[in-house]
């Protein structure tokens, strides 16, 4: 699998000091660029890609690797906002949801945005998989399930702080909510974020149960929502017990 993500703004900007335009186009573009590349490698083609934002027409022998004898990967696309979700459904083989998402915003957006991009290429349902990175709360004792509480409040409250991120707290009518976390970012005030977090928003977007009812809770959750789901900066609850939940997830 070949996953490919975007970026925010700051990050791009600041942080890898490299421009930024049209990411869903960009982004669409680069899929087919890297796809044509692959195709040249494959079956000897020529090289001709010539787009908006890409231009690949050179391939000499030197770096023409010849066909993957494992196939060409997958390609997964991650998304929250809907025109980056219909590039997926377009021409990706995968969504990669974010972590920071909602059982509500998968099914109001997330998926319909996708449909769209499914419709425009053609395809139907089946051709994507989408693939859920879900946060959990839950330990083996009182002090550890309080200690994965934590952490993921103060994820949350990291991933709230994001413009880009603030549609899925909208959704639920939380829109002052990431206005807050961004002023206390923009201040360096890390650990007072965390506490704007409630018990309705934590439970909202992980999910919280002991040990023994976790795997019930997340399939319950996301079955027949998602194709592949994904324990997110799991509790350190011990190699075994995670096997077990897992065994107890596919069932």
């Amino acid at each position: 699998m070949l996953g490919l993500g975007s970026q925010i703004k700051p990050h791009i900007e600041k942080r890898y000091s490299m421009p930024w335009s049209h990411p869903a186009p960009r982004m669409r573009e680069l899929i087919l660029a890297v796809r044509a590349i692959w195709a040249a490698w494959s079956d000897g083609s020529r090289l001709a890609f010539r787009g908006e934002y890409y231009r690949h027409t050179l391939m000499t022998p030197m770096f023409d690797p010849g066909p993957n004898p494992f196939g060409n990967p997958s390609i997964f696309l991650a998304a929250v906002g809907t025109l980056m979700t219909e590039v997926a459904g377009e021409v990706a083989d995968g969504l990669l949801a974010h972590a920071f998402t909602t059982e509500r915003y998968l099914r109001e957006v997330t998926l319909p945005a996708l449909e769209r991009g499914l419709t425009a290429s053609g395809r139907d349902r089946s051709a994507v998989e989408i693939s859920c990175p879900g946060m959990v709360v839950t330990g083996v004792d009182e002090e550890a399930f309080a200690a994965s509480a934590a952490a993921n409040r103060k994820q949350l409250a990291f991933y709230g702080s994001t413009p880009a991120y603030r549609p899925v707290l909208e959704l639920h009518g939380w829109g002052d909510l990431h206005a807050e976390l961004n002023r206390l970012s923009k201040r360096g005030l890390w650990d007072d974020m965390t506490g704007l977090v409630d018990d309705e928003v934590l439970a909202t977007f992980a999910v919280v149960g002991e040990l023994d009812t976790i795997a019930t809770k997340i399939r319950a959750r996301f079955d027949g929502l998602v194709d592949r789901f994904n324990l997110y900066a799991p509790s350190r609850v011990g190699a075994d017990r995670w096997a077990e939940v897992v065994a107890d997830i596919r069932g």
